[in-house]
């Protein structure tokens, strides 16, 4: 088999033959030249931390997303429209004879090991609380005597910014441990899991803990999410966004995003990290989701299963919610911001797949707009960013991800994307000159989704 096909690679090339066949395996996967290139050399860099012998490494390429529409929405029920940017994780990872796993961080020099069981190897505010968080849940689902591994990983994608940085580690963890211990074949897997959409939906249960249908829960990273980061990162098409429903996870459509745009991407600077009071903030709004569907079940005995469903169960459910939240402004606040942030997903996929992008750009106005006011998970940075970017020409802007920090997207020509990039980074150094410092600013067009290299 050729090895751009294969995966595996042969311990006695030499540096030049392996980045020259690392090269071929990233174009084969479906990279452009220059980014095969690039991502060849991060792979040969990562395969250089790992102490284990390479005859049987295998190699991955996960993705951060982002969310150009779908704020909160997917553990509510609701829709979101997503892609997957060209930036994210290179990992490699190599079977061991034992069950215990090796996570290395081979830019940030960071290493942690542990056995695949045990539930107190790192602390919950570690990066290497993902990788293990996946180990135990999947010793948990799939008893019986696993494999572990070596994985080392390399990422461009901004951390704790709103790009599912967090997410794509857990992908990627997953995939290296069901790769070598042949998961798929396992009657656990096939019972639960028949689709990528499926799988994505059990990868959000390992990070917030729950239940997938017959694998049960365990203690989960800390956040009430769902599965939309897990959805884009595994289901996302190139060039294009995807429109997925969710509890349960469901495709709408596939909308080509025009040649000429691109997702100019501004990184505030104030860390979105899940933990302490951020992750607090964050749970926050999962939790008045949950609390006005349990109040709306009060009133009416419905047993709906999601805020979605409960507000399709008529066709006057808003203002049926509105008389059972009188006087709960959070709960109705985020009611209202729920409804009106699904009617604006499927609103602007029909705008992008006629073409009319300023009726796009006036409907993520919208969104923004009610993330501030109603949802509550904007920052003064995250604000400024959304409107400088419209006043500097960009065809839409919005914030995205969890909120209270992280990044903003700007639909821009890509003719435009540098100077754009350019004056969008001046006005928020002038405005935020703290934050500069740590602030970046890239483009990116809709990417690949994980795939094995």
């Amino acid at each position: 088999m050729n090895a751009a096909r294969s995966g595996t690679l042969g311990f006695a090339e030499s540096d030049r033959q392996r980045v020259s066949d690392l090269e071929s395996r990233f174009a084969f996967a479906g990279f452009s030249g220059m980014a095969s290139t690039e991502r060849a050399a991060v792979c040969a860099r990562v395969m250089n931390r790992l102490s284990t012998r390479l005859q049987d490494a295998r190699i991955w390429w996960v993705p951060g997303r982002i969310e150009f529409l779908g704020k909160h929405t997917d553990y509510a029920g609701g829709p979101s429209l997503l892609c997957a940017t060209e930036y994210g994780f290179v990992v490699v990872a190599a079977a061991r004879t034992d069950s215990r796993m090796l996570v290395i961080d081979a830019d940030g020099g960071g290493s942690a090991a542990g056995e695949l069981r045990d539930a107190g190897t790192v602390r919950q505010s570690d990066w290497s609380n993902y990788p293990f968080t996946v180990a135990r849940r999947v010793a948990a689902n799939f008893p019986g005597l696993l494999r572990g591994v070596d994985l080392a990983f390399a990422s461009d994608l901004p951390r704790a910014a709103g790009l599912s940085s967090s997410s794509a580690l857990i992908v990627a963890t997953f995939l290296a441990l069901s790769d070598f211990n042949e998961l798929p074949a396992r009657s656990e897997y096939r019972d639960a899991i028949h689709s990528t959409e499926d799988l994505a939906g059990y990868l959000g249960a390992i990070e917030n803990g729950s239940d997938y249908r017959s694998l049960a829960g365990n203690t989960g990273v800390g956040t009430q999410g769902g599965s939309e980061d897990h959805t884009a990162i595994l289901c996302a098409r190139p060039r294009a966004l995807v429109q997925y429903r969710f509890a349960p996870i469901s495709f709408e459509r596939r909308l080509v995003m025009p040649d000429e745009q691109v997702l100019c991407v501004a990184v505030s600077g104030v860390i979105a990290e899940k933990t302490g009071n951020a992750l607090a903030q964050y749970n926050r709004a999962s939790r008045l989701a949950g609390d006005a569907l349990r109040a709306w079940r009060v009133a009416t005995g419905s047993t709906a299963p999601t805020l979605a469903a409960a507000l399709d169960e008529s066709p006057d459910g808003m203002e049926r919610f509105r008389a059972v939240l009188a006087g709960q402004r959070e709960l109705l606040d985020r009611v209202e911001h729920f409804h009106i942030e699904c009617q604006l997903v499927r609103a602007a996929g029909d705008a992008l797949a006629s073409g009319d992008l300023d009726g796009l750009g006036a409907l993520v106005d919208r969104s923004q707009d009610h993330a501030e006011r109603l949802l509550g998970n904007q920052v003064p940075e995250t604000i400024a960013l959304a409107r400088s970017a419209r006043e500097l020409g960009a065809v839409a802007a919005s914030a995205f991800g969890a909120g209270f920090g992280g990044s903003v997207y700007a639909l821009v020509h890509e003719n435009d994307a540098a100077d754009f990039l350019r004056q969008w980074r001046a006005r928020y150094a002038r405005a935020f000159p703290n934050r500069s410092e740590n602030a970046r600013f890239f483009s990116t067009r809709p990417g690949l989704a994980a795939t094995r290299v």
